[in-house]
């Protein structure tokens, strides 16, 4: 591994290369694709201080997620209320395939709702990094911590390079054990995620917004409407010029 992390990374690079070589030993012997992103998961969060879990998120179609390999109930527990609510950390990692960071959830505005909703779970700061396989973005790695400020951006770099290999893993582990439900997911979220994009770039084209504004208001639409979001989307690319679609 090329990269090396500053003093102030919260995820020991040495630790997680480590928990890569075992996947790939379990690779050798076509262990089940969803064990082998468990050990990916555990290993993270074994060798992060002060991780309460971590997991992965499959995000399907309509932006419904799946959570994958999770290490905790309190994972399962606060991904649970992002693809509910749609909105959240995880999921505005995947909509925009860029890693996102929180320091502290009593803090951050940016979800208001799923903010609420987890006030009552030890979860303070998380950092999530989209899965990413080919140009799609097919999901997220995430690290949930009880105390806030265990994450930076040199944490979100690494776990960048290691949501890599669970995107790998995910997508090209075909084997009579693999769960027939990850394929599908992953067919799902490629069409629903390249749908959601073009509904965000012809909202920027049309009324000057930024990606994540853009994305903001198509989830605004979709919690008012009460439709999936990739309906919200699809409807809005039906109604956009030729040229934003």
């Amino acid at each position: 591994m090329n990269y090396t992390a500053g003093r102030s990374s919260r995820i020991p690079v040495d630790e997680l290369t480590l928990a890569v070589a075992r996947i790939r030993g379990m690779l050798l012997t076509q262990e089940k694709a969803g064990h082998a992103v468990h050990l990916l998961a555990r290993g993270i969060k074994d060798s992060t201080p002060g991780a309460g879990g971590s997991g992965v998120s499959l995000i399907g179609r309509g932006g419904a997620g799946t959570s994958s390999g999770f290490t905790d109930a309190l994972v399962e527990q606060a991904d649970a209320l992002q693809y509910e609510l749609r909105e959240g950390p995880c999921f505005t990692a995947w909509a925009t395939e860029r890693v996102v960071i929180v320091d502290d959830v009593n803090t951050d505005s940016r979800w208001p709702a799923w903010q609420s909703a987890v006030a009552a779970l030890p979860v303070r700061s998380v950092v999530s990094a989209p899965l990413v396989f080919g140009q799609e973005g097919i999901g997220t790695l995430k690290i949930y911590a009880s105390l806030p400020g265990q994450f930076d951006e040199d944490s979100g770099r690494i776990l960048s390079l290691f949501a890599g290999t669970a995107a790998t893993l995910l997508a090209h582990i075909q084997g009579a054990d693999t769960p027939l439900r990850i394929n599908g997911n992953l067919k799902a979220a490629l069409a629903s995620r390249d749908t959601i994009n073009r509904a965000c770039g012809a909202l920027m084209e049309r009324e000057g917004l930024s990606q994540d504004d853009a994305l903001k208001q198509l989830v605004r639409k979709a919690r008012k409407s009460g439709l999936p979001l990739i309906e919200v989307s699809e409807k809005l690319l039906t109604k956009a010029p030729p040229e934003a679609r």
